[in-house]
């Protein structure tokens, strides 16, 4: 035999070994798990009540209005769902008062 033949012979040996020996452990044959470690999941996604984008909690902007907390994409979508609180409110006492 050629030494190129067996050095493929000894590639494909070695890989057929890597996956029965994952295989034989139930996990991926280059040992990863897809996690990394037992850490579960640190952050959740939140909507923008404004533009409905989902964006990481920790990187979003909040704001608290009657004890509730609404999460934001941007200062823009924060600014104007402030705007349209303030002008759903203005518009409540408006009817409250028969304005």
């Amino acid at each position: 035999m050629s030494p190129v033949r067996l050095v493929i012979l000894a590639i494909l040996f070695y890989i057929a070994w890597r996956l029965v020996r994952g295989l034989a452990k139930g996990s991926p044959p280059s040992g990863r798990t897809g996690r990394q470690g037992d850490s579960r999941v640190q952050d959740v996604l939140v909507e923008d009540p404004v533009c409905h984008t989902l964006v990481p909690q920790h990187q979003a902007l909040q704001l608290r209005r009657g004890g509730t907390t609404y999460y934001f994409c941007s200062e823009a979508c924060r600014r104007r769902f402030g705007k349209m609180e303030d002008d759903k409110s203005a518009g409540e006492t408006a009817s409250r008062t028969g304005r």
